[in-house]
């Protein structure tokens, strides 16, 4: 039997693919995970904020940040910063790597939130 000229048989280039199940896409530690991923973003972007007029831009240690302010403005960068923060780990969250995004959380607890929290309060 011959083949039209543009059809392939899938056996030869190994593209059958057997149906498997998926699990849904939430979970219940995903989503807190996020939830609280956007609260940190959200802490960070505030405290930043409060920092950066209190004491001054070269109080901020990252110099993306830094840069991002000097040229859109303290509320300017840090809004355009951390939207694009939350946006990727919304991206994280839908790729259902949900202890990468809790993994994160923990990171700017100890690296952004406690930090600032000293500077301000202590």
């Amino acid at each position: 039997m011959a083949a039209s000229a543009g059809a392939v048989d899938a056996t030869y280039c190994g593209a059958f693919l057997p149906k498997v199940w998926k699990a849904p896409l939430s979970s219940h530690f995903g989503d807190l995970a996020l939830v609280a991923f956007l609260l940190v973003q959200g802490l960070d972007g505030f405290f930043t904020y409060v920092g950066v007029s209190t004491y001054g831009l070269q109080i901020e240690a990252n110099p993306l940040i830094s840069t991002l302010m000097t040229y859109f403005g303290e509320a300017g960068g840090l809004v355009g910063a951390k939207a694009v923060a939350g946006v990727l780990g919304i991206c994280l969250y839908f790729c259902e790597v949900h202890a990468v995004v809790a993994l994160l959380t923990g990171f700017y607890l100890t690296a952004a939130i406690a930090p600032w929290t000293l500077i301000l309060f202590f």
